[in-house]
Formats: structure tokens, C-alpha cells, sequence
């Protein structure tokens, strides 16, 4: 059983080549929390997909999962630097957790009336509770003052920005074709803020605590994707028991999610992280992109499953591609993000894109042999790269001893 290191202890930066150094309990249990907000942006996308709609679910979806995935990541990268694990540490860690249950609570007024208000409060209870961490760390660790300042500074005038947003929005002042605008200018100041404040001094983080933070919200996105394949396998068998598409599709699903979680955990960011820590905004930013198709991919699968069972609005073309376009996007994001940091890639571009292309190719066999038969051949695709990333890893690891 953990408990804290003391009631209070002075927060100072911890080094970064400490030891040892893996997530916390805590931070598993924080992550936790995030699983109800994207389970609960996943079931709406789904809703969208399988009612025609999925251009008008899209918008709502990205702004809310950066909401989810800003929140996590500024969280994850303080924790790295600044983890007391005392007792005001922990109580401002359950803070941001409520906040991220307030957050998912507005998830459904956002997706059907356009009403920000419970997503804006859960994340201004979030940012509470983070500007009070980097306020601590302004008064206690000397050497990180000025950064910790900035960082406090920086993230508040942001809120405010996104707290009159709000205000304009709910008095009628802020009309829906200035609801986009606003919210990429907040989104661009919200990435700003890291970059404003570290010219001062760099925070330090652990590369390998980082790399490991990551791989976990990576696992927690495709156990949603099982949960929503899951959910669609629930729909299907109510509306028309066991067929041989519902297997093939679950089957399919399975395989895919399982072949991405082995791409993913190939490449060397630990590694990566450390040798080129000047690249790292790229990797960490680039990792949007990565987590928010993983949760896409699983509302896809979902609408994917369950139209097995019933019949839904939307074309079996429509269907594949809502499968296709987020697996595509993971493939180019993962060589793309990866391949700054990292030095010799394990997974070949050459390789990588060609699997995209035929992946986002794969659809437009969804209408004359069935939307099965796609996502199969999905999964085979994604299949396929692991077999061959293995086979090339293993001969270039053995052919040092082999010359010798």
C-alpha cells in the first residue's frame, strides 16, 4: 500500500536520469478518470457515424479530445518534473480528476446542443488545480522560479480566454460561425504557453518516466476502442444474433487494435527522448493526432460491428472509411511523430505509408464484398507491418554476431 512521502515536502525538481523511475499509482489512477471522458466523446462520434452524420460529430470531437488530451499532457510532463507525491500534491492531483469527471459530464450537451458550458467548467476545475502546482513550484524550487511563473501566468490568461469565450457564447453575442475560429486561437495559445515559458529555463523531465506516461494513455485509448467494438457486438447481437460477418468483423477488430499496440511499442522514444530532448514539443504534440485517431478508430469499429446485426443510415463505404481514416492517420502519425526523435527507425516509412495507402484504399471494396471484408483486410495490413518490422528488426540485431 503507498502512502505519501510526508504531509508536506518541499517540491524541487527531480533529476533526470532518476533511476528506477516509473509511473506512480497515482498517475494510473488519474488516468483512470480520462477513461469515462473518452468513452463518453467515442459513444457520441459512434452516434454520429451511424446516423449520417459524422462531418457535423467530427468538430465537436477534436475540441473536446484536446480538451481531455491538453489537460493529460500538461498534468503528465509537471509530474514528471515536479512529483512530491506529498499530501497537498495529491489533493490538487484529485482536483484536476474531478475536473476531468465535470468535463465528461458536458460531453453530451456539447455533441447535441453545441453547449460548452460543462466541458469549459470541468476544465477550468482542472486548470485550478495545475496553476496552483506551478505556483508552488515558483515558491519552493528556486532554480525552476521563473518558468514555474510563466507556466502559471500563461495557463490563466488562457482560461480566461476560454472563460469569456464561454460568456459570449452563452449570451448569444458568439454566433456558430465564430465558434471554430475562437476555439483554434485559444488552441494555439494553449500550445504556446510550454513554449513561452520554457525560453527561461527547461524543466526536467524524465524522458523514459515520459515515454512510459505516453505508452500508458496509448493502452488506455485502445482498451476504449475494444470497450466501443465491444459495445457495437452488443447492438449487433440484439438486433440479429451470430453471424459470419459479426465474426469476421470482431475478429478483425481484435487483430487490428492488437497489431497497433505492437507498432506502437517498437519505436525507442525513451531513447529517442533522451538523445534529442530539443525535438520533444514534436513527439508530445505530434501525439494528438496519434491518441485522437485511436479514439476515433474505435467509434468506427463500433458502428462497424454493430451494423452487422441491423441496418444503419450510413453506406458500408461510409462505414469502412470510418474505420479506414483514423487507422490511416495512426500509420502516418506514428512514423511521423517517431521520426525526429528517434535515430534508426524500427518501422520502415517505406513500409509504414505503403500500408496507409492501401488502408485508406481498402473501403472502396466495402460496397461489393461487404464491410467485413474491408476491415479484414485492414487488420491483415496492419498485420503484415508487424511481421515485417519484427523480421527486419531481428535479421539487423543478428547480423553484427553473424559478420563476426
Amino acid at each position: 500500500m503507498n502512502t505519501p512521502r510526508g504531509i508536506r515536502v518541499r517540491m524541487t525538481a527531480r533529476p533526470t536520469d532518476e533511476p528506477h523511475r516509473v509511473s506512480t499509482s497515482l498517475e494510473l489512477l488519474f488516468d483512470l478518470t480520462f477513461v469515462v471522458a473518452i468513452a463518453s466523446i467515442t459513444a457520441q462520434l459512434a452516434h454520429g457515424i451511424a446516423s449520417g452524420h459524422a462531418g457535423e460529430a467530427l468538430v465537436p470531437f477534436l475540441e473536446v479530445f484536446f480538451a481531455i488530451w491538453w489537460a493529460w499532457m500538461n498534468f503528465t510532463w509537471f509530474a514528471s518534473s515536479f512529483d512530491t507525491d506529498d499530501v497537498p500534491y495529491r489533493l490538487m492531483t484529485m482536483l484536476q480528476m474531478g475536473g476531468v469527471l465535470v468535463l465528461a459530464a458536458g460531453v453530451p450537451a456539447a455533441f447535441n446542443d453545441g453547449d460548452f458550458a460543462g466541458v469549459t467548467l470541468g476544465y477550468l476545475i482542472m486548470r485550478i488545480g495545475l496553476i496552483a502546482q506551478w505556483l508552488r513550484a515558483s515558491f519552493e524550487d528556486e532554480g525552476s522560479r521563473r518558468t514555474a511563473r510563466r507556466y502559471a501566468i500563461g495557463i490563466g490568461v488562457v482560461q480566461l480566454g476560454w472563460l469569456l469565450r464561454l460568456g459570449l457564447a452563452q449570451s448569444g453575442n458568439l454566433t456558430g460561425e465564430w465558434q471554430l475560429p475562437t476555439f483554434l486561437v485559444l488552441a494555439v495559445a494553449e500550445l504556446s504557453v510550454p513554449l513561452w515559458a520554457e525560453r527561461t529555463g527547461h524543466t526536467q523531465w524524465h524522458p523514459h518516466h515520459i515515454a512510459e506516461r505516453y505508452g500508458l494513455f496509448t493502452i488506455i485509448l485502445l482498451g476504449e476502442s475494444v470497450l466501443a467494438a465491444s459495445t457495437g457486438l452488443e447492438g449487433a447481437l440484439a438486433g440479429g444474433g451470430v453471424s459470419g460477418e459479426l465474426v469476421v468483423l470482431a475478429i478483425a477488430a481484435l487483430v487490428l487494435l492488437f497489431a497497433f499496440w505492437w507498432l506502437y511499442f517498437l519505436e525507442p522514444s525513451g531513447e529517442g527522448l533522451a538523445a534529442r530532448p530539443n525535438l520533444s514539443y514534436l513527439w508530445g504534440y505530434g501525439h494528438y493526432g496519434i491518441f485522437a485517431a485511436l479514439a476515433a478508430l474505435g467509434a468506427g469499429l463500433e458502428v462497424a460491428v454493430e451494423q452487422s446485426g441491423h441496418h444503419i443510415e450510413v453506406s458500408a463505404t461510409g462505414v469502412a472509411y470510418a474505420v479506414a481514416i483514423p487507422a490511416g492517420v495512426f500509420l502516418v502519425l506514428l512514423w511521423a511523430v517517431h521520426a525526429p526523435i528517434v535515430t534508426k527507425l524500427v518501422i520502415r516509412p517505406v513500409v509504414i505509408l505503403a500500408a496507409a495507402v492501401v488502408t485508406l484504399l481498402l473501403p472502396l471494396a466495402a460496397e461489393p464484398l461487404g464491410i467485413a471484408t474491408s476491415v479484414a483486410g485492414m487488420a491483415v495490413v496492419a498485420a503484415l507491418v508487424v511481421t515485417i518490422t519484427i523480421i527486419e528488426k531481428t535479421r539487423h540485431a543478428a547480423a553484427p554476431s553473424t559478420r563476426a
